[in-house]
């Protein structure tokens, strides 16, 4: 059974950081890409950022410059360094696994 956990979100100030975690077990981590995607309230799901099993990165361009995306397969684990927030990367962030495998989402708020 394919499972991912997500943690790290939490509240922050405009221009602050934050980085989040997602623990995948249930199958060969190394062997799979890994992508974040967020949704805000109203809104639709949207991608963030993706990397390969070889560590290959993509990014929106909303997010570009400002977040990371990057892996360590000796911990099955995949994170997303958030630099720069603003108030519009507010959103419960997804992590995802190839095969529609989604974790429970954690939420990021951008405050004030």
């Amino acid at each position: 059974q394919v499972q991912l956990v997500e943690s790290g979100g939490g509240l922050v100030q405009p221009g602050g950081s934050l980085r989040l975690s997602c623990v995948v077990s249930g199958r060969i981590f190394r062997l799979y890409a890994m992508a974040w995607y967020r949704q805000a309230p109203g809104n639709q799901r949207e991608l963030v950022a993706t990397i390969t099993s070889r560590g290959t990165t993509t990014y929106s361009d909303s997010v570009k410059g400002r977040f990371t995306i990057s892996r360590d397969n000796a911990k099955n684990t995949v994170y997303l360094q958030m630099n720069s927030l603003k108030f519009e990367d507010t959103a419960v962030y997804y992590c995802n696994s190839p095969g529609n495998y989604w974790g429970e989402g954690t939420l990021v708020t951008v405050s004030l």
